[in-house]
C-alpha cells in the first residue's frame, strides 16, 4: 500500500532469503567476516545518508552465515531527532505479504482449508469466486484488481473501513483476464487471504501471527497493525519532485491489513528469514510452494511464488520481496545457498535513491557474474525502448518517453496541463506544490535524451520508468496511465 505498496518504482526487488537450515546468528558469531569491512561499509552509508538527504536508514548485512552489520542511521523522525537504533521499528509494507502466506500455509498443514479451496469458499459473492483458488490469489494470478497500485495516499484512503468492504468493492469487478493466465500484482488477493486465515482460525489475523510465528520464534519488535505514533516506531515522510521531505500521512486502518500492515526490524526480519528457510515454520512441501514460481495456463512461468519473488543470480536461488506504504520502503534479499542476506528500511519513501545505497550493499554478497571476453567493443547502437510484455494495455496518448519530456518541460516553466491527469492525482497535485517544483526542475535545462528503462503493468494501467539525461545530471520519472492516457501520476527523482 502505499501499495502496500511494492513498488513498481522499485528498480532492485527487496530480497529475502537465507541460508537453508541456517539458525539466526548467535552473539559470539556476530563477528566480521575478515573480508568485511564493516566500518568501511558504515560510512558509506552515512555518507549517503547525509547527500541524499534521507531521514533514517535501518541495515542488517548477513555474509556466509555471520551478521556483520545490524545498525541504524539517521533520524527516527525529523522532530526531534532521535536516532535510528537497530531496535526502531519500520512499516515494512508488502514484505507482510510472506507471513500471509506462510499463515495460510500452516492452516493447511492443520487440515483447516487447502490452498485449491475455491475463494468461493468464504466469499461466494466476489467475481469468479467458484474459479479463483487461495493459491491464485498468493501467486496474483487471480485477475482481482489491485485497489493499490498508486504511491500516495488518495482521498478514500485516508479513512479507516473495513477491510470486507475493501473487498467489495474491488473484487466485484469485473476481472482484469482470466485466472491462471498472467501475473498482476493484486494487494486485492492478500486482504482476502487475511480474512480467510480469519475465518479458517477463528482468530483475528494478528492474533493468529502472533501466536503461530512472531512470539515463538521471538519477534519481540515486529507488530501488526500498531499505532503510527507509539513509542519505537519510526515516523515516514515522503519527498515530492525533488523537494524536502515531509511527514507522510498513514493509509486508514483496514486499507493496508494482511497485504502490507506489518511494522519490524531489520533484525527481526532476519530471524524470520533463518526460520522459513531452515524449517522452523512450514513443512519441506510448504515450502516448496510458497517458493515455486508459478506456470501459467499457456506454459509461461512467473517470478513469484507466495509472497516472494524467486529469481537466479551467478547460478544461485535469491529470494525476495520489497514494501512500501507511504513514507516508508523496505527491502529484503537472501541467498540461501550461502547464508547471506541484506535488509534495508527507510523512513522516507524516495525508492530511487534508497534503491541506490541497497544496490551497493546487495554487491557486497550477490555471486560475481562473470561477462564474456571479447575481442573488440561493440558498437553503441542508439537505446531502445523495452518490449511490451503481455498485458500491458494500449495508452490513447504520446509513447511514455515522450509524455515525460512534455510535462518536465511544461513543469520547469510552472505550468501542469490539468486535463492530462487523472481525477485523484489532479485533486493531490495543489497548485502550491507546481511552482517550487518548477523552480527545482528549471536549473536542469532541457532533455538531451529519455529512454524508457521500464514499462509494465500494474491495476490495469501502464507503468514507465523513463531515464532523462540532461547536462547537469539524470531524473528518473515514475509514471502510471490509464488507457484513456490520463496520467495518474508522475514522480520524479534523481538518477
Amino acid at each position: 500500500m502505499k501499495r502496500t505498496r511494492q513498488r513498481a518504482w522499485a528498480t532492485a526487488l527487496a530480497v529475502l532469503l537465507f541460508l537453508l537450515g541456517t539458525t539466526l546468528p548467535s552473539a559470539a558469531r556476530q563477528a566480521a567476516a575478515p573480508d568485511f569491512d564493516a566500518q568501511a561499509v558504515r560510512r558509506q552509508v552515512a555518507d549517503q545518508v547525509a547527500s541524499r538527504g534521507l531521514v533514517g536508514l535501518s541495515l542488517v548485512i548477513v555474509k556466509d552465515g555471520r551478521t556483520v552489520l545490524a545498525e541504524g542511521f539517521g533520524a527516527r523522525a525529523l522532530q526531534g531527532g532521535e536516532p535510528v537504533t537497530a531496535d526502531t521499528m519500520f512499516a515494512i509494507g508488502s514484505i507482510t505479504k510472506q507471513f500471509t502466506a506462510a499463515c495460510v500455509l500452516l492452516l493447511a498443514e492443520d487440515g483447516k482449508l487447502s490452498v485449491t479451496d475455491k475463494v468461493a469458499k468464504y466469499y461466494p459473492g466476489l467475481t469468479r469466486a467458484s474459479d479463483i483458488t487461495l493459491l491464485d490469489l498468493m501467486n496474483h494470478v487471480s485477475g482481482y484488481l489491485d485497489y493499490y497500485p498508486l504511491d500516495f495516499v488518495d482521498r478514500p484512503m485516508i479513512k479507516p473501513i473495513e477491510v470486507d468492504e475493501v473487498i467489495r468493492r474491488y473484487a466485484t469487478r469485473q476481472l482484469e483476464f482470466e485466472p491462471g493466465t498472467r501475473y498482476s500484482y493484486s494487494n486485492t488477493g492478500f486482504l482476502i487471504l487475511g480474512r480467510v486465515v480469519e475465518k479458517a482460525s477463528g482468530e483475528p489475523f494478528g492474533a493468529f501471527l502472533s501466536r503461530r510465528i512472531l512470539t515463538p520464534l521471538g519477534m519481540t519488535h515486529t507488530a501488526y497493525e500498531p499505532d503510527p505514533a507509539s513509542a519505537g516506531l519510526a515516523q515516514g515522510y515522503m519527498s515530492f519532485w525533488l523537494g524536502e521531505p515531509e511527514t507522510a500521512a498513514p493509509e486508514g486502518k483496514g486499507w493496508i491489513a494482511a497485504a502490507g500492515a506489518l511494522y519490524s526490524t531489520p533484525k527481526d526480519l532476519a530471524i524470520w528469514d533463518a526460520a522459513l528457510t531452515g524449517g522452523e515454520v512450514l513443512k519441506e512441501g510448504s515450502f516448496k510452494l510458497m517458493t515455486t514460481p508459478r506456470r501459467m495456463k499457456d506454459g509461461g512461468v512467473s517470478n513469484y511464488g507466495c509472497g516472494l519473488a524467486i529469481g537466479q543470480r551467478g547460478g544461485v536461488t535469491v529470494l525476495s520481496h520489497s514494501g512500501a506504504v507511504n513514507g516508508f520502503y523496505a527491502l529484503n534479499l537472501v541467498i540461501p545457498s550461502t547464508g547471506s542476506a541484506v535488509i534495508l528500511f527507510s523512513n522516507l519513501s524516495s525508492y530511487s535513491d534508497v534503491n541506490v545505497v541497497y544496490n551497493q550493499l546487495a554487491a557486497l554478497i550477490l555471486p560475481k557474474v562473470e561477462k564474456s571476453p571479447t575481442t573488440a567493443p561493440a558498437p553503441k547502437e542508439k537505446p531502445r525502448a523495452p518490449a511490451a510484455k503481455p498485458g500491458i494495455p494500449a495508452i490513447a496518448g504520446p509513447p511514455a518517453a515522450d509524455q515525460v519530456k512534455a510535462f518536465v518541460r511544461a513543469l520547469q516553466e510552472g505550468r501542469v496541463d490539468r486535463a492530462s491527469l487523472g481525477e485523484e492525482f489532479n485533486f493531490f497535485l495543489k497548485e502550491s506544490l507546481i511552482g517550487p517544483a518548477g523552480a527545482r526542475l528549471k536549473p536542469y535545462g532541457e532533455p538531451e535524451e529519455a529512454e524508457v528503462e521500464s514499462i509494465g503493468e500494474r491495476g490495469g494501467m501502464e507503468v514507465s520508468t523513463t531515464r532523462l539525461q540532461f547536462k547537469s545530471g539524470v531524473l528518473k520519472v515514475l509514471m502510471y496511465r490509464t488507457p484513456d492516457g490520463k496520467i495518474q501520476q508522475i514522480f520524479i527523482q534523481k538518477g
